[in-house]
């Protein structure tokens, strides 16, 4: 068991750790990386318990969480997105009681909101990308299906296989998921990947393979628990290498925070080249990601690391600004989209004097909470340095505007702002006239 325990479990954790360094605030993203630990901690209880009801139970447990990524994979269009998502939510936990209760073979009802899932995702694959999403999901999903059915209702005779196998359906998720989320933020993911897996083959090499061979020579529960928190460790530094550069940074040099702020911009940018794409053709943009793209470059507008990163960093307006230097690098054009942006949410400025009113309100929510970054809802609120407009300006939200009335003239305003960018992309890039030309033709 250990020869095959040992790699199905350090590369569905490596796997979860990698999605959660990517983006841990992505909802396909964490549910993923979730359905791949609850699988991961299964193996283990597996190699400690062969076909014991607690390891049969979490190797189900994925099948939940792998029906909420396809409900977060849904497209945000989706007018009933919220109410399924919640749905899903509500019903995880009478599957989850379910799983308890249930013989082995009832177990199997995790396969029912899988199932719903993928159904759901499959009705507006038009809207989804890429293409081919959806119809892999549900390839995927049926094999886990299947390999999870032997296990709970056959008497194979290698039942590690099984368990192998439904790992290998888990990575291809994993695999499917990170997909989708570098064409939704625009990011190239061969690079990163790359980079990240070799690590982690490396690491398996280096930790797995006497982790298996000492699991083998001196059994024992306590050994064997060791062993796999050993290989559980080396993967989450592999996987989340970025999250651990900034925590050992912590501890260092906890007492500069100037060298502290200065390596965290470094490592940022870092982390930024290998998904960086060296030129977007914008001009194969369809309207809908260009907004996308826009709105998720005013999200970031802090932080140079994700502007990076951004495919409008090819936008002619930043090919305009980059024009007078002898060096372009990656990080200019960062700035010069922070530079861009910033002009566009200063044209939402009304003429005279700054007030609260309505037609002040879709340049106040980007100027004072993005451009300026300031929190009108933090506990601990910073005026130094601010100048009397922001004052008011802060005071006013915290007083009179919700949380949620500001995040809804946010949006409202990163559309107008995108909808500006895309016209002047569209009428003073000379790529564009091409493709007029070419399509009429």
């Amino acid at each position: 068991m250990p020869a095959v325990a040992v790699p199905a479990f350090a590369l569905s954790w490596w796997a979860a750790c990698y999605l959660i360094g990517r983006d841990p605030a992505r909802g396909p993203s964490s549910r993923a990386a979730a359905a791949l630990l609850a699988y991961a901690i299964g193996v283990l209880t597996w190699t400690l318990a062969p076909g014991s009801a607690v390891a049969e139970i979490l190797l189900c447990v994925p099948a939940l969480f792998w029906a909420g990524t396809a409900v977060a994979l849904l497209p945000k269009l989706v007018p009933e997105r919220r109410q399924i998502d919640l749905g899903w939510l509500i019903l995880t936990v009478p599957f989850l009681l379910m799983l308890v209760v249930l013989p082995p073979a009832g177990r199997l009802v995790v396969i029912a909101p899988l199932a719903g899932g993928v159904v759901l995702l499959w009705r507006f694959r038009d809207q989804v990308q890429p293409t081919i999403l959806p119809s892999a999901l549900a390839v995927v999903a049926a094999l886990y299906s299947a390999g999870l059915a032997a296990l709970l209702l056959l008497d194979v005779g290698a039942p590690e296989l099984v368990i192998a196998a439904i790992g290998l359906d888990l990575l291809m998720l994993a695999f499917l998921v990170a997909i989708a989320d570098a064409l939704d933020v625009g990011e190239r993911l061969r690079p990163d990947l790359i980079r990240s897996l070799a690590a982690a083959l490396l690491g398996l090499v280096a930790v797995g393979a006497p982790a298996a061979l000492t699991m083998l020579s001196s059994p024992g529960r306590t050994v064997t628990v060791l062993q796999f928190v050993l290989v559980a460790a080396v993967m989450t530094g592999i996987g989340l290498i970025g999250q651990l550069r900034w925590w050992l940074d912590s501890v260092a040099f906890r007492h500069d925070k100037r060298l502290r702020q200065d390596r965290a911009a470094l490592l940022s940018l870092t982390e930024a080249l290998p998904r960086r794409r060296s030129r977007h053709r914008l001009v194969d943009t369809r309207r809908p990601d260009f907004l996308r793209f826009t709105r998720q470059a005013l999200d970031n507008y802090g932080r140079l690391g994700r502007l990076m990163r951004s495919p409008l960093t090819s936008l002619p307006a930043v090919e305009r600004r980059l024009s007078g230097l002898t060096i372009e690098q990656p990080l200019a054009r960062a700035m010069e989209l922070r530079a861009v942006l910033q002009e566009s949410v200063d044209r939402l400025r009304p003429a005279g004097d700054f007030a609260t009113t309505d037609e002040w309100r879709h340049y106040n929510a980007l100027h004072f909470c993005v451009v300026l970054g300031l929190d009108p809802y933090a506990r601990r609120q910073r005026t130094d340095g601010l100048d009397r407009e922001s004052r008011r300006a802060l005071d006013w939200m915290r007083r009179y505007v919700p949380r949620s009335s500001l995040r809804r003239w946010q949006e409202e305003a990163a559309a107008i702002v995108a909808r500006r960018l895309w016209d002047e992309l569209t009428h003073t890039d000379p790529r564009w006239l091409t493709r007029v030309t070419t399509r009429s033709t």
